[in-house]
């Protein structure tokens, strides 16, 4: 089926309705994934970030701290910043976290010498959770567990991945429409 932009598609067209956050049941299939998508983003974000400030902690800061725990072998600096800034707000935000976890002794960098000029960048080194970080930890994973079940109050399992797998197949959907194009 070719649209009137000359895109194809398989599936039928449902016309496009401007976003509102009270839209009724039957109208929600109208509605623009983008904007549902960035409020329920705002929002549980917002909450996740607002619990973590009370214990002086951010999901950055958890982030970093996850990444290090599992990685199989002690990730480097660099390696970390590469694997999670996609997930920040931006481009320094990693290296900063780092900084405040070895700061805090909850991250500690082991690794070659520093020179003067790898000092500030800790270039080559690798990070280790501290005792104290791995306490942090436990206490943002049992918060974020706690979070959790209020986000997915009144939504079954069967839902959510339901929810996600739509959602993965739209972003497959963009992806590959970007790729042709």
């Amino acid at each position: 089926m070719e649209s009137t932009t000359g895109l194809r598609t398989d599936t039928p067209s449902t016309d496009q309705a401007p976003a509102d956050p009270v839209a009724a049941d039957d109208m929600l299939a109208t509605q623009p994934v983008g904007y549902w998508a960035g409020l329920a983003h705002a929002a549980v974000t917002r909450h996740l970030r607002d619990a973590m400030a009370r214990i002086d902690a951010t999901q950055p800061q958890y982030w970093v701290l996850n990444h290090v725990k599992y990685r199989p072998e002690a990730p480097s600096r660099e390696e970390t910043v590469a694997a999670l800034t996609p997930l920040a707000d931006g481009p320094h935000d990693i290296g900063r976290v780092v900084d405040q976890l070895i700061h805090r002794a909850w991250l500690r960098a082991e690794g070659p010498e520093q020179s003067e000029q790898s000092e500030s960048s800790g270039a080559g080194q690798r990070l280790h959770l501290t005792e104290a970080g791995e306490a942090a930890r436990v206490r943002v994973r049992e918060l974020a567990t706690e979070l959790r079940a209020v986000v997915h109050e009144g939504v079954s399992d069967e839902e959510y991945v339901a929810a996600l797998k739509v959602l993965r197949r739209m972003i497959a959907n963009v992806e590959a429409h970007t790729a042709e194009g």
